[in-house]
């Protein structure tokens, strides 16, 4: 990987928006994350070798806290790495400093910092930022989708089967059949498929056309809301979908 780009100020400026303040965030968080990253040797499993956390997820997500407890002190924090502040509003900042922390462990470049603001309302704002092509993506209500500070576009709509969908279903689940026969026949459906494994990063592609649909099963906020507020922003289309007793994310294009 190139060398990341230079640390921002670790101070965030007093009088910044929501989006500005978001973009602040996941770009210092992922910025610090990239450069710890030659010193992380060892990480602890959350639910499975392939769900980890390290040294650097706590500590560009500490940032991240002590930032909002400084300049968004009423509403709530709710972090992928373990934070869980209540504030008193109805505003609740959700965060994930490192999402495909697994990549990120073993070297692998598809990993990002990744950030959703929302209220009673929905989800209000998502913003991703992938230090290994120091790509910055932010959108959400009132606010299309920019990558690069450019417009992210218009997603096109297209049929399963003329697009790449970008997937992933953990093998305890494949095992079983409630879940792996929707999952392949979807999968089997398309004209490809990607697994980068990094939810976040993949939406973030997604709401800039890299790929027609994603979609995943089970997902906490963290890996879910930041992408979601992208591809809506950038004229897509989200939904949580039952099946067989498991729920299925999906994103991509809006379907006439």
């Amino acid at each position: 990987m190139a060398t990341p780009p230079a640390l921002p100020d670790q101070t965030a400026p007093d009088a910044l928006d929501d989006a500005a303040l978001a973009a602040w965030l996941v770009r210092s968080a992922g910025t610090m994350a990239a450069r710890m990253r030659a010193g992380v040797t060892t990480f602890q499993e959350k639910t499975s070798i392939s769900d980890v956390v390290t040294a650097a997820d706590h500590a560009a997500e500490q940032l991240v806290v002590d930032t909002l407890r400084r300049l968004r002190p009423e509403g709530s924090i709710l972090g992928g790495g373990g934070s869980n502040h209540a504030g008193t509003s109805d505003r609740t900042w959700v965060i994930d400093p490192v999402d495909g922390t697994y990549n990120f462990f073993t070297g692998g470049s598809y990993w990002c910092s990744a950030l959703a603001l929302k209220d009673d309302g929905g989800v209000r704002l998502g913003a991703v930022y992938h230090p290994a092509g120091d790509a910055l993506w932010l959108g959400g209500a009132g606010l299309p989708t920019t990558r690069y500070g450019e417009p992210a576009g218009l997603l096109a709509s297209a049929p399963l089967a003329k697009s790449c969908a970008a997937v992933y279903l953990h093998h305890t689940y494949l095992r079983d059949d409630a879940a792996g026969r929707p999952y392949l026949s979807d999968v089997l459906g398309a004209a490809t498929y990607r697994s980068w494994g990094s939810a976040s990063c993949e939406l973030a592609g997604t709401s800039a056309g890299v790929f027609g649909v994603w979609f995943q099963q089970g997902l906490p906020g963290w890996d879910w809301l930041p992408g979601k507020a992208l591809v809506e922003a950038a004229g897509g289309d989200t939904a949580v979908v039952p099946v067989n007793g498991y729920h299925w994310y999906v994103a991509g294009g809006r379907q006439q």
